[in-house]
């Protein structure tokens, strides 16, 4: 088997010895290339290039959720094909790794190293939905480039609170859940269209749904993870359906309290609730309205202001060793 690691150096909880350590193991199994990312996008670009090589069987990322998602769009860069494609695999190194833990993967790098060895002799694979986004025809944001996601996407107040953060990090500090909390807050508070929402969604053969003020897109369940509890923003969401939303058309303070509580105590069988949200469940294909530009967020990359984003739900993309 050839197969190539891509590894991000920046990762947060794994060091250089222990990145070295897993190369180490990974290289005794397979016929494997290391490749360190240099910059923006570099994973993408290595995924492109092991998905058009014709001899390369799998391509483990080593990295946060970031770095899987740039993996993941450039082995889909020119679609969906699981059967000739390489297969994914992930090693955790990132803060939070919803994708990993979603797919069941220990957290720690060590332990999923030895997972993927094991999944690897008992050929062990699952074949999964990803959501694709892309700029809606006949708006300003037509030209907009597909991206695929592989765990969630976010307009409106969700990514801004991302954006915010990734703004702190850039100015040297950590990401910790106290300083999404502290972003989280001043989003709130900032937020100019929290009472009256500004998107509408629109899917065919459905009414639209208008005023909202957030959306939330799971292409699986949890959407994230606080710690070691799991945060369900819409507990149906699978790997094996198309994509789930969750609205909310206010954000007042009472509702953001009574929201907020809601996410804190979800789980498999209950999320977010109540007259100002809305939750959609196995969406093909739909697409958002805003009547101002909106930060957008894909697997926790904040990706600027939108005003019309088209998303589809692609079932059975690519095929992951678990």
């Amino acid at each position: 088997m050839r197969a190539l690691l891509v590894v991000n150096p920046a990762a947060t909880t794994t060091s250089a010895r222990t990145r070295d350590v897993l190369i180490h193991a990974l290289a005794s199994e397979m016929k494997l290339e290391a490749v360190t990312t240099e910059y923006r996008g570099h994973a993408r670009d290595l995924g492109r290039q092991a998905a058009e090589s014709k001899d390369i069987d799998l391509v483990v990322a080593l990295g946060g959720d970031g770095t899987v998602n740039e993996v993941v769009n450039g082995l889909l860069h020119h679609g969906p094909d699981p059967e000739r494609l390489p297969r994914l695999a992930v090693v955790p190194g990132g803060s939070t790794n919803v994708f990993a833990r979603a797919l069941g993967l220990p957290n720690d790098a060590v332990e999923a190293t030895g997972a993927l060895l094991d999944a690897l002799r008992e050929e062990r694979e699952r074949t999964i939905g990803l959501g694709l986004a892309a700029g809606t025809p006949g708006t300003e944001d037509e030209a907009v480039p597909s991206r695929w996601f592989t765990f969630c996407a976010g307009l409106g107040f969700d990514a801004g609170v991302i954006g915010r953060v990734e703004q702190q990090r850039e100015r040297g500090r950590r990401s910790t859940h106290a300083l999404y909390l502290r972003q989280a807050v001043r989003q709130f508070l900032d937020e100019p269209h929290r009472r009256h929402g500004t998107i509408t969604l629109e899917r065919p053969g459905a009414d639209p749904v208008t005023d909202l003020v957030l959306s939330i897109i799971c292409n699986t369940s949890p959407w994230t993870f606080l710690g070691n509890r799991p945060v369900y923003a819409s507990p149906k969401a699978s790997f094996d359906t198309g994509l789930d939303v969750l609205g909310l058309s206010r954000m007042s303070t009472p509702a953001v309290a009574r929201y907020a509580t809601q996410l804190l105590t979800s789980s498999p069988e209950r999320g977010p609730h109540g007259k100002h949200a809305v939750s959609l469940h196995d969406l093909t294909d739909f697409t958002l309205h805003s009547k101002v530009p909106l930060p957008l967020q894909m697997d926790g990359d904040h990706l600027g202001l939108r005003t019309s984003v088209t998303f589809t739900g692609v079932r059975r993309a690519l095929r992951v060793i678990v």
